[in-house]
């Protein structure tokens, strides 16, 4: 090796001892989500700084879900891990038991302005935030709070991320907005599987019936399905839609009794795979606007 090529091999070990071969790369933080919904809200938050990874697959059930020795392993790799709460992840405290997760998950829909239902005779909360964008704008600046503690070297760019994707949730309640809005409010009216779309509702002044309450693990009664079929003929309700994460069958026995029409599938507490019509939270929300506002029309 020659003198000069000495030289540069001595300069390049300088600047790499010394941390100036170039620019340091921030660690990626490994970040868990509850639910695909979830998920995707934390990727626009906390973009190419965080690897997320989603317990509950696509046109996955998250009040069913049952997890798996790997799922264990996963949380207990994260460095954050982000749940909506209000009762939605009941197997959550079970998964952290098992899997030795030292930390406490952030629960996103705290600040929210919560609406209570009644389930089988209790007053319960609903769990369902984020049907409704004005609601996932919390959860927005939860998800900032909680990354920016983990990894404050890139603050700014989670609070500039975390603004531009509150822009895109403003303009999906506006879009939405636009669709209800010139619809009557007494044709604003929608069977669906089982009462998760409350928030959705309270929005844009839109009634959902249900032959199920807030939660897929309940089982709705022959009276209270002979008592629903009476007030979706009382109310002409015109249209049922069927739901991605879970089991059409009651919701089309009711739908066959009432004389409504099916308006197609919504997309309620998960995402579709990545070919799907709903891969991610803003896709989703417009779709499911579309498909309703589409059945609201015709009945009108």
């Amino acid at each position: 090796m020659n003198k000069q090529r000495l030289l540069l091999s001595a300069a390049a070990a300088a600047f790499v001892a010394f941390g100036v071969a170039g620019p340091a790369s921030a660690e990626t933080l490994n970040v868990v989500a509850s639910f695909t919904v979830l998920a995707d809200v934390v990727k626009h938050v906390g973009g190419d700084h965080v690897k997320v990874s989603s317990l509950v697959g696509p046109n996955g059930d998250p009040h069913e879900f049952e997890p798996s020795p790997a799922d264990a392993k996963t949380l207990n790799a994260a460095k954050v891990v982000f749940v909506s709460g209000e009762g939605l992840e009941g197997w959550m405290d079970r998964l952290i038991t098992a899997s030795g997760y030292k930390g406490t998950p952030v629960v996103t829909s705290d600040g929210i302005n919560m609406r209570t239902m009644v389930d089988d005779g209790k007053t319960v909360t609903d769990p369902h935030v984020w049907n409704s964008p004005v609601n996932v704008k919390v959860w927005v600046a939860n998800i900032e709070k909680a990354l920016s503690a983990a990894d404050p070297a890139d603050a700014a760019d989670f609070k500039a991320n975390a603004e531009r994707y509150t822009k895109v949730l403003t303009e999906l309640d506006a879009y939405a907005h636009s669709k209800f809005d010139k619809i009557p409010e007494d044709r604003r009216k929608v069977l669906t599987s089982h009462d998760a779309f409350g928030y959705f509702g309270r929005e844009y002044k839109v009634s959902f019936l249900a032959p199920l309450g807030f939660s897929t693990e309940t089982e709705a009664s022959a009276a209270n399905v002979a008592k629903l079929i009476e007030q979706i003929k009382t109310e002409h309700v015109k249209a049922y839609f069927f739901e991605n994460s879970n089991d059409p069958r009651l919701v089309k026995q009711v739908a066959k009794a009432t004389g409504a029409e099916p308006g197609g599938e919504l997309y309620v507490e998960s995402l579709s795979k990545a070919n799907g019509p709903a891969s991610t939270y803003e896709k989703m929300f417009r779709y499911n606007v579309d498909q309703m506002a589409a059945a609201m029309a015709k009945s009108s």
